[in-house]
């Protein structure tokens, strides 16, 4: 085994732990400015070269243009239009392929415009597609490795990080437009609905992408390296979450929704929603405590759709809890109703904002600020899957810092 081989081997922990800070960072930044610095950085970085560039493609003009690039003013870059049909980022996106180039000089599909306008030797150069489930968006470029040349190991690398900022580019172009357009008051509820239905479809590829490869990498990996691809498949997982909230979401404002009613014991559906929500409980060390009673009490609702709601209202306890607390789930009899909840000792919330956290999108922190991530449309979708089905849910808190209780309450059959 050669140095530069041992030398890969043991930069692979660090660049899967950047890997996973990328993922974290891309999920929770909305700035596509900010983005696109952090993912130039970052396939530096990784890399270990001088620079990294960003080009986006310009359909309006059919060329690509410099969205980004490692130390250089954004505004003069995008000056520069690169054509698809003569230069090395233009062949990466027509064919949807890498290329790896030792001697940028003596390629012909070399671009000296942008290093003479810039005053930057491009002496190598790695390029990889940005794609967006069946397109390309744009091509993310490395520029001068640093005691030596790129290698197919760069080019998968580098193939991650542009998969991990197409997709983080993309939403965030998706949700300036849509923010745009509600500011502007143009667009109606089709929009959004649009929006979530574009985002989640286009999205769902590339997420394929990410889950696929990292599940590659935990079959053939040990020890430290197999904690950070387990951390890189809990990002991805968590994102495919967050695309399912969109899509049912989608489901629940369209005339699409069906509903199929079945006589049931409430207990079991709290069960069945703890199932699938209490490795994530366990991930946290969090208690998932029971307060069930000894008859059971029967509802005559669609099981399924049930469960979801709950394990949104799970979902949502979990994520607003410290680590180690009780999340208390129980039912009891209200006359002739079953009352169902789901108690827990996190964040609170204020008076003022028990009736907001159901609108769309809504959340209590800023959205410069957050820590606790999602999408805000959980208990939005919750609230529409329980009154669809002639059911009332609302919260109830003391205040910040004082835990919430969220109640379902259900006609008893």
């Amino acid at each position: 085994m050669t140095t530069g081989q041992l030398r890969d081997l043991e930069s692979r922990p660090h660049q899967l732990k950047r890997l996973v800070e990328l993922s974290v960072i891309l999920n929770s930044t909305l700035d596509p400015d900010v983005l696109l610095q952090l993912i130039t950085a970052t396939a530096t970085e990784l890399l270990d070269c001088e620079a990294a560039s960003i080009l986006l493609y310009d359909e309006k003009n059919s060329r690509l243009f410099f969205a980004a690039a490692t130390g250089s003013n954004p505004a003069k870059l995008a000056e520069i239009p690169v054509p698809i049909d003569s230069s090395l980022a233009g062949t990466i996106f027509r064919t949807n392929s890498h290329i790896i180039i030792h001697i940028a000089e003596q390629d012909p599909r070399h671009y000296p415009i942008v290093s003479e306008h810039i005053k930057f030797k491009v002496k190598n150069l790695l390029g990889v597609p940005m794609p967006i489930k069946d397109r390309t968006v744009g091509v993310l470029e490395a520029i001068n490795k640093r005691n030596n040349l790129f290698t197919e190991h760069d080019a998968a690398l580098l193939a991650v990080t542009a998969a991990h900022a197409a997709i983080a580019i993309n939403n965030a172009r998706l949700l300036r437009k849509t923010q745009r357009a509600l500011e502007r008051g143009k667009e109606s509820n089709e929009l959004k609905n649009n929006f979530l239905t574009l985002a989640s479809h286009e999205l769902r590829t590339p997420l394929g992408l990410i889950l696929g490869y990292s599940s590659m990498l935990k079959e053939d990996t040990q020890g430290e390296l197999s904690d950070h691809v387990n951390h890189v498949l809990t990002a991805a997982q968590q994102m495919r979450s967050i695309l399912d909230e969109m899509n049912n979401l989608v489901m629940l404002k369209s005339d699409e929704m069906m509903l199929r009613p079945q006589k049931v014991a409430m207990e079991d559906i709290l069960a069945y929603a703890c199932e699938g929500i209490k490795e994530i409980a366990a991930t946290r060390k969090q208690n998932l405590v029971y307060a069930f009673p000894e008859e059971p009490y029967i509802v005559n609702v669609d099981i399924d759709k049930t469960a979801l709601a709950f394990g949104n209202i799970l979902g949502n306890a979990i994520r607003f809890s410290p680590e180690g607390s009780d999340i208390t789930i129980g039912v009891t009899k209200d006359g002739d109703q079953v009352l169902s909840w789901v108690q827990d000792h996190g964040i609170g919330i204020p008076p003022d904002k028990l009736q907001k956290i159901f609108e769309e999108f809504y959340q209590i922190e800023p959205p410069n600020t957050r820590h606790y991530g999602g999408l805000g449309i959980g208990l939005t979708i919750a609230k529409g899957l329980i009154e669809a089905q002639g059911g009332k849910f609302w919260a109830e808190s003391e205040g910040a810092g004082k835990g919430s209780t969220f109640k379902v309450l259900l006609p008893r059959v």
